[in-house]
């Protein structure tokens, strides 16, 4: 039997929404109406899966729940025009990269085994990952940049044979930048949001540029990047290999995978059933392989409805974007969207074996303090920019 008290997420959840709503009804009437509740029912679904498969994770879930939540309409607050990112765009980013650093010196892992990504807060065993925050900066840095510099961009070109690509003057700077933050990442083995930086990257250059010899670049170098990657780092070439061939170690490195595999499959069409399944089987199924157990307990509907609904997102984030009337405004929405894409179809194509596996979150929906603040604060982004009344930069 369970009390009620046991159900305080389910409280806590239902209370961020009612006050969310409210609170954003008050502050931005004009606002896009889907962003909140998708992301609302993403988190709802994925704090139920928690509860399920590890409850001694669900109340550290939903204390960040409402820390998200807060974050979100804090950001609402502050003024829309958004000049306080858009000025300051290298402070952000130094300040984001300083934390990066941090985590090198001082870093810890919560499993006390592993990449050592998180910083300790000091209370409890609440920890934080500093990557995570610096996806956002690193994308207005991105927008504030590219907006700045877009026209030149588009006319001050240097020939590359036939084509015509960006002068080295603007891309100079930004690139430097961009350098940084992945070359720290590869050096605390943070793989995953390397490869996610690299995307959003080359998506907000093609964006600013016009350019699709920039794509074509962009591809071919991060080929010969995993290939490199391959020769010199062992989690490289472990993830590949599982990638192309699991069987062979599917009772060892492959395991994971391998389950995860079984575990969609046995979905069907219909699933399982809830807390009928075996997700549990997986390895830390509640974070790196929540899609595998949705597949499993929701089936091939439930699937699709999670797909459906961050689809939704990105696809209403792309609108804002086109309908911002500004370029940083354009850009910023542009880069939150396709951030919040690229890293759901990464992690689902990792769990159904598309592409090997690069241990980022699925937004919203799996376990992490630091990945459901950062989706809620770029909703919260998104939310501001879609304001039909916002005053104008």
């Amino acid at each position: 039997d369970r009390s009620a008290l046991d159900l305080w997420p389910v409280f806590v959840w239902g209370a961020c929404a009612i006050v969310g709503h409210s609170v954003l009804s008050r502050r931005l009437p004009a606002r896009d109406p889907l962003l909140f509740p998708l992301a609302m029912l993403l988190t709802g679904w994925g704090l139920n899966l928690v509860a399920r498969l590890v409850p001694s994770f669900a109340d550290r879930q939903t204390l960040w729940l409402a820390v998200g939540t807060g974050a979100l309409l804090g950001l609402t607050a502050l003024p829309r025009d958004l000049r306080w990112l858009r000025r300051y765009r290298y402070t952000w980013l130094i300040g984001g990269l300083a934390l990066l650093f941090l985590t090198i010196l001082i870093g810890q892992n919560p499993a006390d085994t592993g990449p050592r990504l998180w910083l300790w807060l000091g209370v409890g065993r609440i920890y934080y990952q500093p990557s995570e925050l610096l996806k956002i900066l690193l994308v207005v840095f991105l927008a504030s940049y590219l907006a700045e510099h877009q026209r030149y961009m588009r006319q001050d070109t240097a020939r590359l044979g036939p084509w015509q690509v960006p002068s080295p003057a603007f891309l100079g700077p930004v690139l430097l930048m961009w350098s940084i933050c992945v070359v720290v990442l590869i050096w605390q083995r943070d793989l995953g949001t390397a490869t996610l930086f690299f995307v959003v990257f080359l998506a907000m250059l093609y964006l600013a540029s016009g350019q699709g010899l920039l794509l074509v670049g962009g591809g071919l170098l991060m080929i010969a990047a995993v290939a490199l990657g391959y020769r010199l780092f062992h989690v490289v070439a472990l993830r590949v290999n599982v990638w192309w061939n699991p069987w062979p170690t599917a009772d060892a490195q492959a395991y994971q995978v391998v389950q995860s595999l079984i575990a969609i499959a046995s979905g069907g069409i219909l699933g399982q059933g809830i807390g009928q399944g075996q997700p549990g089987i997986i390895p830390v199924v509640h974070s790196d392989f929540a899609f595998a157990a949705i597949a499993e307990e929701w089936g091939l509907v439930g699937t699709l409805s999670v797909i459906a609904a961050l689809a939704v997102l990105v696809v209403r984030g792309m609108r804002i974007a086109a309908l911002a009337g500004h370029p940083f405004r354009t850009l910023l929405a542009a880069g939150l969207s396709v951030l919040l894409g690229v890293q759901s179809l990464l992690i689902m194509g990792g769990v159904l074996k598309l592409v090997p596996l690069t241990g980022v979150t699925l937004p919203f929906v799996s376990y992490g303090g630091s990945s459901l603040l950062t989706s809620f604060v770029i909703v919260g982004l998104l939310l501001i920019l879609s304001e039909r009344s916002a005053p104008p930069l």
